[in-house]
C-alpha cells in the first residue's frame, strides 16, 4: 500500500468522482472509467434523479475535499415539506424546530460536473468516459472494458480496484459471478415505481409555488413530490405501483387514462405540467430497490462502495449523503496508517456496513411515512410537540428525521435505534393521553413532556437492547 500504486475507480458518477478526488488529494494515481458520455458535454439526464436533497452528512465529506462552498452555491435550501390535499388544501411542517436546519435542493449533473472539473485539476487523475466495464477478473484486479464509440473491447489492469458503480455494479456481480468467496447479496424492490415530470418557471422565469420547500401530495398507496431548480422549474416525481390499485404504471397508457388520474388526484399540480401528455409517455418508469450484500472487498484487491454496496430508495433522501459518508469514513480508516489495503478494506467494512443496513431500513419507513403518515392527525400532534421541543430545547431533542439528517456525528445506526425508540415513546404518551398540546405551551409544560419522551426513551432502549433489537 503506497502511493505508487495503480489505483482503478469505476464508475465516475457522485461517489466516484468524491472518491477520486480525495484520494488524488492525497496523492494516490488514480484511472476513473465511466460507462456514459461525460455528462458535462452531454445531456444524459434522460428523465432520471436530476435533482437530489443534499444534507450535512453530504456536506461533511464535500467540506473535507474543500467543495462545500462550491456544492451550496448551485443549492436551494428547503426548510421543511409543504403537503397538498386533494381539494387543494395545503399545510407546511418544517423540517426542524431549530434555526438553521435545511436541506438542499441540487441538481444531480451540476454536482457531478463540479466534482469531475476538481478532480481533474490533479494530474494523478485520468478520466475515461463512454467505457462500459462488462466484468472484473477479482483475482488478478484486471477489469474488462467496451468502448461505446468504437465497440473495441480492452482492459485495464490495476493494482487496486473500487466499485463505485451504482445499483448494477459490474465488480459486485463479479463477485458473484466468479465465486472466489462466500459473497452474500439481496436486491429487494418496492412494488412501486417513479416517473419524472417538471413544473417549469413562470413567464419570468420564477417559481411557480414556494422554492423554500419540498412539496408533497401523499395520497396513501402512492404520492407526487416536487424540488426545486435553480432555473425556477421543478422536478415532479410520481411515486405509484406497477401493477396494485385503480391507478398504476401498467393501466396509465392513454392521455385519457392519464388525465384522468391527475385531475382525481393531483389536480392543483396538474394545472402547473403542461406537458405532461409528452413527460409521461417519454420519461422512463424507475425502479426502486435495496441492495445489501457482504463482504465488500475480495482479498487486498477490490472494494465496492456507495450504491455499489448499498443502494437504498430515496424516501430519506440519503442515498447520495450515505455514498459521500462512505468516502468520509474511508478517508477516517486512511488516517489510521494501516499497513495494507486489506487492512484498510476490513476496518472500513467494519465502520460503516451497520450503518448503511440501518439508512436502507430508515428509507424504506419513511416511505410509508411520506405516503400515509405526514397527513394523519396523530402524527401532525406528534410533529407539533418535537417541533416545539427542538426550539425550546435545541440542545436536548433531536427528532428522529433530525438524528438522521443534521447530526453528521452520529451514526445512522445509532440514529436509528434512539429514533425508533423515542418516536414509540411519544406516540404512546400521546395515545395514553399522557401529553397535552396546545397553541401556546409554557416552557415548563415542554419540560415535563421532555422529561416523559426521555425516560419512556430509555425504557425502550433498554428493553429493546434486552431483547437484541
Amino acid at each position: 500500500m503506497n502511493k505508487q500504486d495503480k489505483i482503478l475507480i469505476i464508475g465516475a458518477g457522485l461517489c466516484g468522482s468524491l472518491l477520486a478526488l480525495r484520494l488524488a488529494q492525497r496523492g494516490y494515481k488514480i484511472e476513473l472509467y465511466e460507462s456514459r458520455p461525460d455528462l458535462r458535454k452531454v445531456d444524459i439526464s434522460a428523465g432520471r434523479s436530476i435533482n437530489l436533497a443534499l444534507s450535512d452528512r453530504g456536506l461533511k465529506a464535500l467540506r473535507l475535499c474543500g467543495m462545500e462552498k462550491k456544492a451550496k452555491e448551485i443549492s436551494i435550501p428547503m426548510y421543511g415539506r409543504f403537503m397538498h390535499d386533494k381539494e387543494g388544501n395545503t399545510f407546511e411542517s418544517n423540517y426542524s424546530g431549530r434555526e438553521g436546519e435545511y436541506i438542499n435542493s441540487i441538481s444531480r449533473g451540476d454536482l457531478n460536473a463540479i466534482l469531475l472539473d476538481e478532480a481533474e485539476k490533479h494530474e494523478n487523475v485520468n478520466i475515461h468516459f463512454n467505457s462500459s466495464c462488462e466484468n472484473v477478473d477479482i483475482e488478478n484486479t484486471i477489469a474488462h472494458f467496451k468502448d461505446y464509440k468504437s465497440k473495441r473491447k480492452f482492459f485495464v489492469k490495476a493494482d487496486v480496484i473500487f466499485g463505485a458503480d451504482g445499483a448494477g455494479s459490474a465488480l459486485r456481480k463479479s463477485y458473484i459471478s466468479e465465486r472466489k468467496f462466500l459473497f452474500s447479496y439481496s436486491q429487494n424492490y418496492l412494488n412501486h415505481g417513479y416517473k419524472e415530470l417538471e413544473i417549469p418557471a413562470d413567464n419570468s422565469g420564477n417559481h411557480q409555488i414556494s422554492k423554500s420547500h419540498l412539496h408533497i401530495w401523499p395520497r396513501g398507496d402512492f404520492m407526487l413530490i416536487a424540488l426545486p431548480n435553480l432555473d425556477g422549474s421543478f422536478t415532479v416525481t410520481l411515486f405509484l405501483s406497477y401493477n396494485e390499485g385503480e391507478y398504476n404504471f401498467e393501466n396509465l397508457t392513454t392521455t385519457e387514462k392519464i388525465n384522468e388520474f391527475f385531475e382525481k388526484e393531483f389536480p392543483d399540480a396538474l394545472a402547473l405540467i403542461p406537458n405532461i401528455k409528452k413527460e409521461f409517455s417519454q420519461n422512463p418508469t424507475g425502479a426502486l430497490g435495496t441492495v445489501k450484500c457482504s463482504p465488500w472487498s475480495y482479498l487486498n484487491k477490490t472494494l465496492l462502495i456507495g450504491d455499489a454496496a448499498h443502494a437504498i430508495v430515496p424516501f430519506y433522501g440519503q442515498g447520495m449523503n450515505a455514498s459521500f459518508e462512505d468516502v468520509f469514513v474511508f478517508d477516517e480508516i486512511l488516517n489510521q496508517e494501516l499497513s495494507d489495503w486489506k487492512s484498510v478494506f476490513k476496518a472500513y467494512e467494519k465502520a460503516r456496513k451497520k450503518d448503511t443496513d440501518a439508512i436502507a431500513d430508515l428509507a424504506i419507513d419513511n416511505f410509508y411515512e411520506m405516503r400515509d403518515h405526514v397527513a394523519n392527525p396523530l402524527f401532525k400532534e406528534k410533529r407539533k410537540i418535537e417541533m416545539d421541543l427542538e426550539k425550546t430545547f435545541p440542545n436536548q431533542y433531536f427528532s428522529k428525521y433530525s438524528l438522521v439528517t443534521f447530526n453528521e456525528n452520529i451514526v445512522y445506526n445509532e440514529a436509528m435505534k434512539r429514533g425508533r425508540a423515542q418516536d414509540k415513546a411519544l406516540l404512546n404518551l400521546i395515545v395514553d393521553d399522557e401529553v397535552h398540546t396546545h397553541l401556546n405551551m409554557t416552557k415548563e409544560e415542554l419540560r415535563s413532556i421532555l422529561d416523559k419522551v426521555i425516560h419512556e426513551t430509555d425504557k425502550i432502549l433498554q428493553e429493546d437492547k434486552i431483547a437484541g433489537l
